[in-house]
């Protein structure tokens, strides 16, 4: 995988593939393609990649095939589809990686891979996430560089990506430390304009942004509320804080400690002001709610480990509730 000329597809060019496949494309140091399909496909192919950002609109030609076969083997595959989604995509993505081939999963939540490497979860993926273990069969973990995405965009329309605020990406190794072919990874995207980090312990840098996400994310999408609206509430703000505290225990049961308290992180979030996590932006939108990746997982791993957590679990089975009765 070299640097310049590599070759890069984008499975998934909705809110943040669409984000990421942009980008690189306009930087040009990438071949770039993207497996899509429906209106995405078409808009690709009639009207290229396109991307609102700081006042400007960003677009480049794109080569777009529903079929990956036709796009043949990548150096790196960037998969950003929803988590419901991500047992197909592996199923269909064969044909895209080759032994070299370095997969980079930009996606919310708990990862597939997440648990593979810690005592007392070998060989038994998160259920939660990967039921039958078929998606690690199909993308294998030396394969995988990590991925946390810092950053809020949405499609108003099928490949057009509207850019809100952030555009952090850490990478790094699954198994921990530094790697040639992570800092590669890193190169190509701070080339094209991110604000990128090559971590040593991606991990944590996923249960840190998971930690965050957790309350927010289904709190908001139950209650239809912005973000804002979830922390001036005294007695939910104390229901989040409590959910959080239970996820810094199992985060320390697995080699994820979380050194800030919940307010600490309240602050934080309160900063970005009345924003629609993605959550509800799925539910606004009909769209199936990224549910077991980002609380369901969290509860599997916290009966795995011999963590009580009565709050986390509490808020499974509402936001799970809600999400049935609805049909998401």
């Amino acid at each position: 995988m070299n640097g310049a000329g590599m070759k890069v597809c984008i499975v998934g060019a909705g809110a943040i593939g669409g984000f990421i496949g942009t980008r690189l494309a306009v930087a040009g140091r990438a071949d770039v393609s993207a497996l899509a399909r429906g209106a995405t496909l078409h808009a690709l192919r009639t009207q290229g990649w396109r991307l609102e950002m700081g006042g400007e609109r960003l677009q480049a030609p794109a080569r777009a095939s529903a079929d990956a076969a036709e796009l043949g083997v990548q150096d790196l595959v960037v998969i950003a589809v929803k988590a419901p989604a991500l047992a197909s995509v592996a199923a269909a993505i064969a044909p895209l990686l080759g032994p070299e081939t370095v997969v980079l999963p930009a996606m919310n939540g708990v990862p597939w891979w997440f648990c593979e490497r810690v005592p007392g979860f070998e060989r038994q993926p998160l259920r939660s996430v990967d039921p039958d273990g078929a998606i690690g069969r199909a993308i294998p973990f030396e394969q995988v560089i990590g991925c946390v995405v810092h950053a809020s965009t949405a499609t108003p329309e099928p490949g057009l990506v509207r850019h809100r605020m952030g555009q952090g990406l850490i990478v790094g190794e699954p198994a921990g430390g530094r790697s040639e072919r992570a800092q590669r990874v890193a190169d190509l995207l701070a080339q094209a304009g991110f604000d990128t980090t090559h971590s040593a312990d991606i991990r944590q840098d996923t249960w840190y942004k998971l930690w965050g996400n957790l309350t927010i994310n289904p709190v908001c999408a139950i209650t239809g509320a912005t973000a804002d609206a979830v922390l001036a509430d005294p007695a939910v703000r104390d229901f989040c804080s409590a959910v959080m505290r239970e996820a810094a225990e199992i985060g320390a049961r697995i080699g994820c400690p979380i050194a800030q308290t919940p307010e600490d992180r309240h602050a934080v979030t309160a900063k970005l002001g009345a924003f629609k996590p993605s959550m509800l932006q799925d539910v606004e939108a009909g769209r199936a709610v990224e549910l077991d990746a980002i609380v369901g997982a969290v509860v599997e791993i916290a009966q795995r480990v011999g963590v009580v957590a009565p709050h986390t679990t509490a808020l499974l089975g509402l936001a799970r509730l809600f999400a049935r009765t609805r049909g998401l």
